[in-house]
Parts: structure tokens; C-alpha cells; sequence
């Protein structure tokens, strides 16, 4: 598969909104400014293709792109930014649970956590949801290259022990600006596929 070979299709709100399209698709899930948009764009090469701001909370709608017409990459909005309102916050969950619950082309979640700091409230949530549907997902720890290289794997121990993985669930630290974990990503997206 050519990951270099990608267009971006719609962005959309409601489910009326979605592509027509039988392609199986990769959602990308996480906090706001989690680096979900960084991500898909060093998965693709590109520096500027799914739109990452510099403020938390851009990314309002979901974003679709076709990958090589073999798959469909999902950015969904990010939750738990802190400065939206209460009904904002709202409107945006509505948002993702319609999109995670309703799409049957949804494949694979691809869930972002900072590698930093402790997952939250709002990813413990996510990733229980994950598991209660029994979708293949993975984590990917991100902003690794903020963090020593000695402290990696105890925070990739913190997250896992915060979220209650299983022993055998693999957690890959990613940087969009070292570009380390990418190839790992790539992997498991290939083995889904």
C-alpha cells in the first residue's frame, strides 16, 4: 500500500455527512492537541495535510482521507479540552459517539495519549469504550522526543497501569518531529489491513 497516495475526501458532522464508502477506516482518537493530525501527517509524509493547530480544540469535525483507495484514515475531533463550554463539550462527544458507534466501516482505532502526563478521566473513558466494543485498536504514546529516553518506558508503564491494559497490549512512543515510532505504526496498520 502507497501511503504517500492520499486525498482527503469531506469532513462532516453527522452520519448523513460521511463518504459513501465501502473502504475499511482507521480512526484516530484523543484528547485535544494529543497530536492526532501530526500523526496522520508523518504516517503520509506530508507536512500539512490533516490541519493540526496550535491551539487545542481545531479540529471540530471529523476528516476523512483515502489512503491508496485501499483505506480511509479518520480524524476525528479531539475531547476534553478544558476552555469550551459545557454544551460545546457536549456537542463534540455527540459528535464522536455517533461517528464510534453507528459506522461499520470502523476497522481499527488508533488511540493518542501524551506521553507526559497521566491519561485522563476522558481517556480512560475512550478506552474503555474501546475495549467494551472489541475493536483491534492501538495506543500510541505521543510527543515522545518531549520526555529523556530514560523515562520512556516508565511513562509507557503509567499509561498502561492508568488504563488498565493487559499485559500484552503494546503501547509504541511516537514523535511527528523524530519521526520515531512511525514505521511501528505503519506496521500495525499493515497487519490490520
Amino acid at each position: 500500500m502507497n501511503f504517500n497516495n492520499a486525498n482527503f475526501i469531506t469532513s462532516a458532522l453527522t452520519p448523513e455527512q460521511y463518504p459513501d464508502s465501502p473502504l475499511p477506516e482507521i480512526a484516530f482518537a484523543g484528547r485535544s492537541n494529543s497530536g492526532k493530525s501530526s500523526l496522520i501527517n508523518c504516517l503520509l509524509n506530508r507536512r500539512n495535510f490533516a490541519k493540526a493547530g496550535k491551539m487545542p480544540g481545531k479540529t471540530r469535525l471529523i476528516n476523512f482521507y483515502n489512503i491508496d483507495n485501499t483505506l480511509c484514515f479518520v480524524d476525528l475531533p479531539g475531547y476534553g479540552y478544558a476552555k469550551v463550554s459545557k454544551s460545546e463539550k457536549k456537542s463534540w462527544g455527540q459528535v464522536i459517539e455517533a461517528y464510534l458507534n453507528g459506522r461499520e466501516q470502523l476497522k481499527f482505532i488508533i488511540m493518542l495519549v501524551d506521553i507526559r502526563h497521566k491519561p485522563t478521566e476522558d481517556d480512560k473513558l475512550m478506552y474503555e469504550w474501546i475495549c467494551f466494543k472489541r475493536l483491534p485498536y492501538l495506543i500510541v504514546a505521543a510527543k515522545a522526543d518531549k520526555i529523556a529516553k530514560s523515562k520512556l518506558n516508565e511513562n509507557i508503564n503509567i499509561i498502561k497501569n492508568e488504563l488498565g491494559c493487559p499485559s500484552h497490549i503494546q503501547v509504541i512512543p511516537f514523535s511527528s518531529v523524530t519521526r520515531q515510532g512511525r514505521e511501528e505504526v505503519l506496521g500495525k496498520i499493515s497487519e490490520i489491513i
